[in-house]
Order: C-alpha cells, then sequence, then structure tokens
C-alpha cells in the first residue's frame, strides 16, 4: 500500500531533478525548506524527526537537494519529506510538503472496528509497520 501524504502524493515518485524544480519553485518565493524522516507515517503523526534545522537563508537548490540526499544516505529505509514554509501570514504556514523517500515495502494500515454502546461503531487505524520495533520495521533491501 502506498502511503499518499502532502502535495504529489499520488503521482510517481519524482527524480532528483524534479525534486529541485520543486525546490527551486520554493526559493523563488522565499519559502525556507526543511527535511523530516519517520518510520512511523500514520496519517495523524503530522511531528516527524527533524533533519538539521529549517534552511532560512539558503537560495540555491543544490544545497537543499544535499540535505536530502544526507538524510537519505543516513536513513535509507524511512519516510523523508520535504517542507516548505511561507511566513506571509506571519505565523509559520506549510506551502508544500512531500515525500522524496519511500521504503521499498510499504506494508500498509489496518482499519480495526469496536462496537460500542447504542450500536455505535468507532474505527481506527493501525499500522503493520509498527508491528515491528523501531528502527526494524522496514526491512532493508
Amino acid at each position: 500500500m502506498r502511503v499518499t501524504q502532502g502535495t504529489f502524493s499520488y503521482l510517481p515518485d519524482f527524480t532528483d531533478e524534479e525534486i529541485a524544480r520543486q525546490i527551486a519553485y520554493a526559493l523563488d518565493r522565499d519559502w525556507p525548506c526543511s527535511v523530516e524522516f519517520t518510520d512511523d507515517p500514520h496519517p495523524r503523526n503530522s511531528y516527524w524527526e527533524m533533519w538539521g534545522l529549517p534552511m532560512f537563508d539558503l537560495k540555491d537548490p543544490a544545497g537543499v537537494l544535499l540535505e536530502v540526499n544526507e538524510c537519505r544516505k543516513a536513513y535509507p529505509n524511512h519516510y523523508i519529506r520535504l517542507n516548505a514554509y511561507d511566513a506571509r501570514y506571519g505565523r509559520q504556514t506549510t506551502a508544500l510538503s512531500f515525500i522524496v523517500q519511500r521504503p521499498a515495502e510499504e506494508p500498509g494500515f489496518r482499519l480495526d472496528r469496536t462496537e460500542t454502546s447504542d450500536r455505535r461503531t468507532q474505527y481506527t487505524t493501525h499500522p503493520y509497520a509498527l508491528d515491528r520495533p523501531q528502527g526494524d520495521r522496514y526491512p532493508t533491501s
């Protein structure tokens, strides 16, 4: 099952050249970029681990792509996301966010149903990846 989060999530994975074009688009609008990673892409897990600090002063897409590639080397079996922030509204607003790397195998989610009082039904999602310990959730290729 392919995790679909952020912009472009229903498109095929971007090449580095296409990622660089999106970075250039963000930097042309003065949107600083940041890189994040996780091994738990649950839809409610919106706070991923940050790779370094947001890159406020970079103007060259190659610098951001370098950080993406360094994160890929350090975490080859994790999800990696690139974010761009727009501060025009006086607060940090995510203007662009998309996954730039995903594990080779994405196990997906299970929907758990619970019957409650008054014939009500509650649903929760359970990621199959969480059945393995942290750091071992995605097998190495």
